[in-house]
């Protein structure tokens, strides 16, 4: 439906007013007869009168050590009128570790409680949208967070099972209590025990990892800028993406109590998150990846395709895990960095969402199970749809590097190098992407750049590159970098600034119904913009020590070959004609990736190094971009579709995940 946006100043007048006309809407009659309408909740039922109340929900896990199961508080709201009719309504849930320490969104809210302890103002907009359609909202404090029992565990099975339980007990099969102590016990049932999870950052990647048990009744996921792997947070093949482990980011979301309780627990953060790199069985725990199979609820996507902090690898293996397994799988991409979709494209996922949940909670048939896959931002606030993600057509095309006239300045095709042929560089950590894209038709010793002519017609890459190179480095530890790049004019979302692509503005849009406590109302935002001269479309990294197994790094011998594919982020971007695509190795990136224990110089052999790139069209739309002849030929023969293929967050800072 269209949704009514209200440009407002946020005055209490107003806020009644927004929570009196709540109340005016009628619902829409039951769809299912041939040319009958579709099905879609309205606000029909009072959010002012609204149940608030809070339950402890046993997680039957005591990971403070205190000898008693740990309870994580479960702060609910839901409408009056359903329970009073007998009727049962589905939740959305967000579980979320910075309820109390960091709050949540854009203007970063926070639970509040009035004097008794009882749940006031939930943050974000889902409660004041949905309760007064019919849907309960539950705001879970992970375990050692807020009001919770036990420790943080960053990902692993006390995260997840903080939420799980929580499902668990929507559906009969878990405890619940009236307080944190005490032995009064809680029921739901005013549920029908559908749930529907949903959070940006931290808050999605709770949800994929829930997902990930098979748990029953959890119905769908909205993980929006989640992570899927968490090695793969710290880390992208070896190579350490922060100067910090998990045991830090625990410790500044734990409580002040837990603080202080779980020493051992961060101990053991610590002990088995080495900064070695290597695969250890604490990172193990953390792959939701590789229990994709597992997943029975549908999947909702939202991934900025410049997120430095989750970086798009995350989405991408998550996507293929999915498509492997069949799972209800719908994505929008954008070209933002780590920005929730309410921010950047906001009246449309609002009613993509309503839509979503009606479907898969209310079991509405508004045909969005039938609509387009991927929402795609080809420009700032530009979108286009496809039927299927990546787009059928597409497939992997294997472009190779070349020697140029200058060392260094080489080139990009489908024809390989000499036997013999090579580029060197040295690794200087001051440099990073940027400045190797800058200098791309220039001789720099911190890279070697190898670009195509440029293109005819645009070309358009869907899904995940991956790089092999064969390297020699002069000293036992080296890290690279692989980056693609659009060279040529354009303007894009500042994803580098501090906004990472939005401008947040004063005046604010209300959603849903409001309370004095509780306003459905937020600032508006519009797309921050940069005139660029090239675009990063995607870039991978990886420790040359990781040549024989990704899951332990080994010392390099100077002087001797080795041969490594470094798996490159998901991205969808189109380059128009008149660019050129231009594939950069370096060393260090950075800001982005630590510097080895050494400064090495790298020798590259060019003939046995190869990107291998989804286009949309395969080899032949790269001959027609590039020089006009795959008129006279088809697609190669054997041309694999490519999916999100698999395998890989700025420095963070402390609640930098939100």
């Amino acid at each position: 439906m269209p949704i009514r946006v209200h440009r407002i100043r946020l005055t209490g007048r107003t806020i009644a007013a927004t929570a009196a006309a709540a109340l005016m809407s009628v619902l829409v009659p039951p769809g299912g007869a041939h040319g009958a309408a579709p099905r879609e909740s309205r606000p029909v039922y009072s959010y002012d009168d609204a149940i608030r109340e809070s339950v402890w929900v046993d997680t039957r896990l005591d990971g403070d050590g205190d000898g008693r199961n740990d309870r994580v508080a479960v702060d609910i709201v839901r409408p009056r009128e359903p329970a009073q009719h007998g009727r049962k309504i589905p939740v959305i849930m967000d579980a979320s570790p910075y309820y109390s320490c960091c709050g949540r969104g854009n203007e970063s809210q926070r639970k509040t409680y009035d004097a008794d302890g009882d749940p006031v103002g939930f943050p974000l907009y889902y409660d004041n949208y949905f309760v007064p359609r019919g849907y309960a909202f539950v705001a879970v404090d992970l375990a050692g967070t807020s009001r919770s029992d036990g420790c943080v565990d960053v990902g692993g099975r006390s995260d997840v099972q903080s939420a799980k339980a929580v499902v668990d007990w929507l559906n009969g099969r878990a405890r619940a209590f009236t307080t944190r102590n005490g032995p009064r016990r809680a029921a739901a049932p005013w549920t029908t025990g559908n749930v529907g999870m949903i959070g940006k950052s931290w808050d999605g990647t709770i949800a994929n990892g829930v997902a990930a048990t098979g748990v029953e009744g959890l119905r769908t996921v909205v993980p929006i800028a989640a992570i899927s792997s968490w090695y793969d947070y710290y880390f992208a093949q070896g190579a350490p993406l922060y100067d910090s482990g998990p045991d830090r980011l625990s410790g500044y979301v734990n409580s002040p109590e837990a603080r202080t309780r779980c020493q051992a627990v961060q101990q053991r953060l610590v002990d088995g998150a080495p900064r070695s790199g290597d695969l250890t069985p604490l990172w193990s725990e953390r792959d939701y990846v590789r229990d994709a199979a597992k997943v029975r609820a549908s999947v909702l996507a939202v991934h900025g395709m410049q997120d430095l902090n989750v970086r798009a690898k995350h989405f991408g293996q998550w996507w293929d895990a999915l498509a492997a397994n069949g799972v209800e799988r719908k994505v929008w991409l954008s070209q933002t960095g780590h920005v929730d979709p309410f921010d950047f494209r906001r009246a449309e996922w609002v009613r993509t969402l309503h839509r979503w949940f009606d479907h898969y909670l209310l079991g509405h048939d508004n045909g969005i199970d039938r609509e387009p896959m991927a929402d795609i931002e080809r420009a700032p606030g530009q979108w286009s749809t496809d039927r299927v993600w990546p787009p059928r057509s597409t497939a992997t095309t294997a472009l190779r590097p070349g020697s140029g006239d200058v060392p260094g300045v080489g080139t990009l095709g489908l024809r390989p190098a000499r036997p013999g042929a090579t580029e060197t560089f040295t690794d200087d950590p001051s440099l990073g992407e940027g400045d190797w894209a800058a200098d791309i038709d220039r001789s720099t010793p911190a890279k070697a750049g190898f670009a195509t002519r440029p293109l005819g017609r645009a070309l358009r890459l869907a899904g995940s590159p991956e790089v092999t190179v064969t390297a020699t480095a002069t000293t036992s530890t080296a890290h690279l970098t692989a980056v693609l790049v659009d060279v040529g004019p354009d303007t894009i979302r500042d994803y580098a600034h501090a906004g990472e692509g939005i401008t947040t503005l004063p005046g604010r849009t209300c959603w849903g119904a409001s309370t004095a406590g509780d306003s459905s109302c937020y600032k508006e935002t519009a797309a921050r913009t940069a005139d660029v001269e090239y675009t990063v479309v995607s870039r991978g990294w990886a420790d040359l020590g990781t040549h024989a197994s990704p899951a332990k790094g080994r010392p390099l011998t100077p002087g001797r070959p080795y041969r490594l594919t470094l798996d490159l982020h998901a991205t969808d971007h189109v380059v128009p004609a008149g660019h050129r695509l231009a594939l950069i190795i370096g060393g260090t990136d950075e800001g982005l990736i630590d510097p080895p224990s050494t400064r090495p110089g790298l020798t590259l052999d060019l003939s046995r190094t190869v990107a291998r790139l989804p286009f949309t069209g395969g080899t032949a739309a790269f001959l027609r971009a590039t020089d006009g002849t795959a008129a006279r030929i088809g697609a190669p023969p054997g041309a694999r579709l490519s999916g999100v293929s698999a395998p890989h967050p700025i420095r963070p800072v402390p609640g930098g995940s939100n």
